[in-house]
């Protein structure tokens, strides 16, 4: 049924008034130009030269007078023109130059040409005439080719004026992009499909994609759920860290779903007009109501769903806000937008608006984590196919040297290690290729012109070797995979582990890797004699870790079970007293002095081998686990990661065995066929 529409307070038809807009000042400013072009008589660009008719007698009389400056004559058309001097202008126009322009001149028709000769000719011999005479011999020029020379200049501005609408409106829409400014810049696609992209691109994040998979159902068999007095969401928001796949998740709902799919950034939004950001948020629902079902899909969102300041001399009026409160409207407003969800996706959404968070807006969260150690095994699998890989990749062993590492992270390995393959001409991508791409990314490009001195390179080795030693006797550490003293990135060394994915963290495991960072410094301290800058970065993740074991954990002998984390965007001042800062402070040096002690007593007993290791690495500038433990023994605590590494380990070398045998084998075969022949 159609609403009836409001009328004013008169009791008269409401009236739709033009909303303002910029664009008409600009229009009016070149129509007003324009305006004065076509008026103008004056000297300016394009303005013609005053002239009057006049009969042959007045000729006469103005060159008897001495008014007549030269005179043109048109013999085809019989007809002259006398240009008046510029003192005699107004004697004849009764106004100035100013108005009737430099030249101006008389028309005259005339009966014959001889008579006005013999006329001139008199006057030039009593003085008054001593002007040019010439003669135009051109017929009347066209009517077109004459109102083009006129509008030339019209069709310049009028050009000008196109080029700068369609450059401020970004070159959109054939010269009207000035007036297009505040429409949406989504890119549409009618079908998914034409992505080629789908759930079984998406390797890992079971989880969000399970909910991803319940959008998708919506959308094609809404009655399933609306039968038993369900509603449909109205939005989901991809939350997680950078490069996780939250993009290619929505990518996938797309070439799901079957329906029409609008794609933008939140940054699409801003403009450096007043009002456009709105203006396009408002276009772009207004388009998806004409096309639902459909899904909105609005990536990177914290660029206009900041939270709105608390404070109003803070800018609580500026663009951005509202950009933002149009957004809200438009996804749960006074208005309805059914069939319409709208995806979102950010990796900072402790930073958006309460108000966009809500149900009703985003009904969802959906939290798109880093991949746990199955899950890298799946993105492995899926960046894998595209490779020729040798028969020594592993990619259980891959997926536990990547903890961290997210789906993109993972890519990027993938197309590193086949980059150092075909650096050195090998045919197939191998074991090797792809710990020298985690290398590359993790410790940055090996620096091998870098110049060392050798008690530098001692430094380094007796530093290293120290992080190795205090990793190999501490219970909760990581295992050791290599130690390299190899220069990468802003690094000198380097120490790799096969971190056990926990959780839950102990502090009985925060102290041994607070302890094994501390390693180090206390080598340099012991077998060095002094102390050097190496340690900076060791330093500085000991210190960030034990204030949050202190301050956020709870994790102290006098601040015990107290947590002070505040997560108020405008809140200036600490929840803690200076009384308390001080006990954080006191508690923070005792915790890594006793660590630092701790390692140093470690270090002291087990000297000896620190000095064969530390000796192994200036010889060999890389160690393996192996090494290590040929030294040292057996670790005295075995982990289940340890076991995988040391299988794989035993694997490796029951490999090497047999493929040194079936060579073996091979050259014997090729020598008894030599001897045959």
């Amino acid at each position: 049924m159609e609403q009836q529409k409001p009328n004013n307070i008169n009791g008269g038809p409401k009236m739709n008034m033009p909303k303002f807009n910029m664009n008409w000042i600009y229009f009016i400013a070149i129509l007003t130009l324009a305006m004065l072009y076509m008026t103008s008589s004056g000297d300016g660009m394009g303005a013609a030269q005053a002239h009057i008719e006049s009969s042959y007698t007045d000729f006469k009389v103005f060159v008897e007078r001495g008014y007549a400056d030269k005179i043109v004559i048109n013999k085809s058309q019989n007809t002259l023109k006398m240009y008046v001097k510029a003192e005699h202008i107004r004697d004849i126009f009764k106004q100035g130059h100013q108005q009737t322009g430099t030249s101006p001149y008389v028309d005259v028709e005339i009966g014959s040409v001889d008579q006005v000769e013999q006329f001139l000719d008199k006057m030039r011999d009593q003085g008054k005439f001593k002007g040019k005479l010439s003669y135009d011999n051109k017929s009347g020029g066209s009517i077109i080719g004459d109102l083009f020379y006129s509008l030339l200049p019209l069709i310049i501005i009028f050009g000008l004026w196109m080029l700068f609408f369609r450059r401020m409106g970004g070159g959109m829409g054939g010269g009207m992009g000035m007036f297009s400014v505040g429409k949406s810049k989504a890119k549409m696609y009618e079908k998914g499909g034409e992505l080629g992209i789908t759930f079984k691109d998406v390797a890992g994040q079971a989880g969000a994609k399970q909910e991803m998979q319940e959008i998708v159902d919506f959308l094609k068999n809404p009655q399933k759920y609306t039968e038993l007095g369900g509603k449909i969401p109205k939005g989901a928001l991809l939350v997680g860290p950078p490069g996780t796949g939250k993009t290619l998740l929505a990518k996938a709902v797309a070439g799901e779903a079957g329906v029409p799919f609008f794609s933008m950034s939140g940054s699409d939004f801003v403009e450096m007009f007043v009002g456009v950001g709105a203006s396009r948020v408002r276009d772009l629902f207004e388009q998806a109501k004409q096309k639902a079902p459909c899904i909105i899909f609005i990536d990177e969102i914290d660029a206009v769903g900041r939270a709105r300041s608390k404070n109003p001399a803070m800018g609580g009026n500026d663009e951005r806000e509202n950009t933002l409160n149009a957004l809200l409207t438009e996804m749960d407003g006074f208005g309805t937008n059914s069939g319409i969800i709208t995806l979102a996706a950010t990796n900072r959404a402790d930073m958006l608006d309460s108000a966009l968070l809500r149900a009703g807006r985003f009904d969802r969260q959906i939290h798109v984590d880093l991949p746990d150690l199955n899950e890298r095994k799946e993105v492995f699998a899926v960046h894998l196919k595209p490779l020729k890989l040798a028969d020594d990749v592993d990619i259980d062993f891959l997926s536990r040297q990547t903890p961290g590492f997210s789906g993109a992270d993972i890519a990027n390995v993938c197309n590193e290690a086949a980059l150092i393959a075909a650096r050195y001409n090998r045919e197939k991508v191998g074991k090797q290729d792809f710990l020298d791409a985690v290398d590359r990314i993790i410790g940055g490009l090996e620096k091998k012109t870098k110049v060392m001195t050798e008690q530098e390179k001692r430094s380094i080795a007796i530093h290293e070797a120290g992080h190795a030693t205090i990793s190999w006797f501490t219970e909760f550490a990581n295992p050791l995979v290599k130690v390299s003293i190899v220069p990468r990135g802003q690094a000198l060394g380097a120490a790799w582990y096969l971190p056990e994915e926990r959780v839950l963290q102990t502090k009985e495991a925060m102290l041994d890797e607070m302890c094994s960072l501390l390693g180090g410094r206390a080598a340099e301290e012991l077998f060095i004699g002094h102390i050097s800058t190496g340690a900076m970065n060791d330093l500085e993740r000991t210190t960030k870790q034990a204030y949050g074991m202190i301050a956020y954990a709870g994790m102290s002998d006098k601040l015990p079970n107290i947590c002070y984390y505040n997560n108020q965007e405008y809140q200036f001042q600490r929840p803690y007293s200076e009384t308390t800062a001080k006990i954080m402070d006191d508690e923070v040096l005792k915790m890594i002095n006793e660590q630092y002690e701790r390692a140093k007593r470690i270090l002291t007993e087990h000297k000896d081998g620190h000095a064969q290791l530390a000796q192994l690495l200036v010889d060999r500038e890389v160690i393996f686990a192996e090494d290590v433990e040929r030294i040292f023994g057996k670790r005295p605590w075995t982990s289940r990661a340890e076991e995988l590494l040391e299988a794989q380990m035993r694997a490796d070398a029951e490999r090497m065995a047999e493929e040194r045998g079936r060579q073996l084998a091979l050259e014997a075969k090729e020598e008894e066929e030599e001897e045959e022949a």
